[in-house]
């Protein structure tokens, strides 16, 4: 490689460099913003699922159309949370892997660009396809949460999973695949909310709670309100796991940007030191040989 050829790919790498680093000042700003509002959800989160947990332990028949599941016969469905851009380290390749392992009869739900071409590409049997936005607002996923709703009521899915990029830490962000409808299947799980391990119906040592007018009442207000605060927390979690996937990755780009560069650097300087050392001797031959 000549002296020119490595000057040009120096110049490309500080280019890409700047862009990434760009990228990764952007992805830290937004990151901050989106990891708080997923934390300060989850006490909210939690106390609604150890409420429906005791409504659950003390109705063992719970007459709800969200407790119980659908008609026979219907498919499981899985909503698919990933993310509309890429440069993001391994954050959707996680989430398709799991995905990859359900059985072929699974019918997807998608929220994000990536996860309708991973459908496509696939084959899998896509129900619905909804976009998302940069900022997540409540109103719009309670409308993506009342659709699902009545899809499960229909009988058109038999049950809901959602697989989403929990946030651990801003390195660590965990594909996570949790039960959503029917809400029975969540009250005889030992897999709580966001992934945390509790203790079952029979051994819940909480405190009662006293529901008022009538617990048919809170029931009838706290099931439709739990499906769609779970969504939507759910969408908290990706999008803050989104933004610090791709700051690091950016981060792990920029630094070996930056160490190509160097290298580059050093083996032009050694092609140009062995470049101006021939010519030298070059020129001592050619002088000798006059004299």
């Amino acid at each position: 490689m000549g002296t020119r050829d490595i000057r040009r790919r120096i110049k490309s790498v500080r280019n890409t460099s700047l862009i990434t680093k760009a990228m990764q000042m952007v992805a830290t700003s937004k990151m901050a913003q989106a990891q708080a509002q997923a934390l300060q959800g989850r006490a909210f989160a939690a106390q609604l699922g150890k409420i429906l947990r005791d409504i659950g332990r003390h109705a063992l028949e719970v007459e709800h159309p969200l407790w119980r599941g659908a008609a026979d016969g219907a498919p499981p469905a899985v909503l698919l949370i990933s993310t509309d851009k890429g440069l993001c380290g391994g954050l959707n390749a996680n989430l398709f892997r799991v995905l990859a392992a359900l059985p072929a009869e699974t019918v997807l739900v998608t929220i994000g660009r990536r996860g309708r071409q991973f459908a496509a590409r696939t084959k899998r049997r896509l129900l619905a396809d909804f976009p998302l936005p940069e900022r997540i607002a409540y109103p719009a996923v309670k409308h993506i949460a009342e659709y699902l709703s009545e899809a499960f009521l229909r009988g058109e899915i038999g049950s809901l999973t959602v697989l989403y990029p929990r946030f651990v830490n801003t390195l660590v962000q965990k594909p996570l695949r949790e039960p959503l409808l029917p809400l029975a299947d969540l009250n005889c799980s030992n897999v709580g909310l966001l992934g945390e391990t509790v203790l079952s119906a029979d051994h819940d040592t909480g405190a009662d709670f006293v529901y008022e007018p009538s617990a048919s009442a809170v029931r009838d207000k706290l099931f439709p309100m739990y499906v769609n605060f779970n969504l939507y927390h759910m969408l908290l979690e990706a999008r803050a796991s989104e933004h610090s996937a791709r700051m690091v990755a950016m981060k792990n780009a920029t630094d070996n940007a930056r160490q190509l560069t160097k290298d580059l650097t050093l083996e032009y300087n050694k092609v140009r030191q062995t470049a101006i050392t021939n010519e030298i001797l070059e020129i001592a031959a050619a002088q000798a040989a006059g004299d």
